[in-house]
């Protein structure tokens, strides 16, 4: 049978974790039972530089219960390089991985038919939310928004997936090929090929803690999501600099004609024109090609995406 290790990132997770605990324990006993993974599947909680005590609860799991593994980064690098650094970690252990959310609102009943997709030889098998019925109408309008201009943008992304998705170990093999410091998850994963499928399911409630997501946050995320996968932006500052140059056009001849009828007063005309051809383009091409040369700026040092400060698993499970 083949290995699952469900994958797990966690930032101050404290009030979650013992439920959340409790749930996947249920869900790979009744995999095993089943049939579907190998007794020896595991849990892996990454913990990524919690300030509350959320690594003492994934230590204290791995004690009483062999199911349960934990790895510690040194500090928080962010959920994209904690879920990575997870990944990374399993990818010579398992013959499957899933990727979920410590507060499990995706929902887990959907992993049974992540595993039977990946038995009938999917490589990747996507989470996607069925509907954004339990979404505020803000929260539903900016993330299907989101998907639309990512995909208008030229980056593939998979509509209403977040980062609830089942890799094998090919997969993940491919993904260790990816070496960006800028990480994108939900766009690297549709690159790396092979057979893909998806599962719909319905996302509920956050049964306890609070969202690690704000809009400050998220906002950060898309313009991170935009500027790592697609180079779009800076083509379309050629066409905005086309744009404003017809504007400018228009209002030089305006300013001519007020001229001509005695309306106007010397030095307006070309102030004006200066100030609409110029002043905004250069402001908004700077800001764009600022993103990317900040990127590139990063990318150049090679600093590690993560670092490990302890890893939590049984002896056997140890590969070289």
């Amino acid at each position: 049978m083949d290995r699952l290790y469900i994958v797990v990132p966690c930032y101050n997770e404290e009030e979650v974790l013992p439920e959340t605990a409790r749930r996947l324990r249920a869900k790979m006993t009744a995999l095993t039972e089943a049939g579907k993974i190998a007794p020896d599947s595991r849990v892996l909680f990454v913990n990524d530089g919690s300030k509350d005590r959320t690594w003492d609860i994934i230590r204290s799991l791995h004690e009483s219960d062999p199911l349960f593994s934990g790895l510690d980064l040194t500090r928080n690098r962010g959920h994209q390089n904690a879920l990575l650094a997870g990944l990374m970690t399993v990818r010579d252990r398992c013959d499957m991985a899933i990727s979920m959310d410590a507060d499990l609102q995706d929902d887990i009943n959907a992993v049974d038919e992540m595993v039977d997709k990946y038995l009938d030889g999917c490589d990747i098998v996507y989470g996607v939310r069925s509907s954004r019925t339990t979404d505020t109408f803000f929260k539903r309008f900016t993330a299907e928004s989101f998907y639309r201009l990512m995909n208008f943008l030229g980056a593939n992304v998979v509509f209403n997936h977040a980062d609830y998705r089942l890799l094998s170990r090919r997969a993940l093999e491919g993904l260790a090929q990816f070496k960006e410091v800028n990480l994108f998850l939900r766009g690297i994963v549709p690159m790396i090929g092979y057979r893909t499928d998806t599962v719909e399911y319905a996302r509920g409630e956050r049964f306890a803690g609070e969202s690690k997501y704000p809009l400050k946050k998220m906002l950060s995320f898309a313009m991170e999501g935009i500027t790592s996968l697609s180079t779009k932006p800076i083509r379309y500052i050629t066409l905005l600099g086309f744009l404003i140059f017809l504007v400018s056009i228009a209002m030089l001849i305006y300013s001519v004609i007020r001229w001509a009828m005695g309306a106007t007063i010397i030095g307006w005309a070309s102030l004006i024109c200066s100030v609409w051809a110029i002043g905004g383009l250069i402001l908004l091409s700077l800001g764009v090609i600022g993103e990317y040369i900040g990127k590139i700026y990063l990318e150049t040092k090679g600093r590690p995406r993560f670092l490990i400060r302890e890893l939590l698993e049984e002896p056997d499970e140890k590969v070289d």
